[in-house]
């Protein structure tokens, strides 16, 4: 892997260690830097969230107490322009139930700056907020 690669790699990873932090961190401004405007997020329950209602939820505190990463995936496309993150997190919710959440996000690099236009969300069964 050439340096540049490893240095891509080691943004988008940078990038979703945030992602990860801002949502705990009901991290709004995080998202307002990184989202593309025409944004768009799966969520586990199947519901599609713009850019807009998407920073409305994120304001919010989460819906788990802990969130880890447990793997990591990161492939590029078109050249290096695109970048698939594939991710497993263990979760811990306020009550002490314990879930795993499978995501996959796309961050596009325009002018010299990597910004997520997409995200989808599954929690394994179970594992779904009440």
């Amino acid at each position: 892997m050439k340096n540049a690669d490893r240095a891509s790699v080691e943004t988008i990873r940078r990038l979703n260690r945030g992602y990860i932090a801002a949502y705990m961190e009901a991290d709004v401004g995080w998202y307002r830097r990184h989202l593309a405007r025409d944004f768009v997020c799966i969520e586990s329950d199947g519901s599609v969230q713009t850019r807009a209602k998407f920073l409305a939820a994120a304001s919010q505190e989460p819906d788990v107490a802990a969130y880890r990463l447990a793997s990591v995936r990161v492939r590029f496309y078109g050249g290096g322009a695109v970048a698939l993150v594939q991710a497993t997190g263990r979760f811990t919710r306020p009550d002490g139930r314990r879930g795993t959440s499978r995501y996959t996000d796309v961050y596009v690099r325009k002018n010299g700056s990597w910004k997520v236009v997409s995200a989808q969300i599954t929690r394994t069964a179970g594992d779904q907020a009440t």
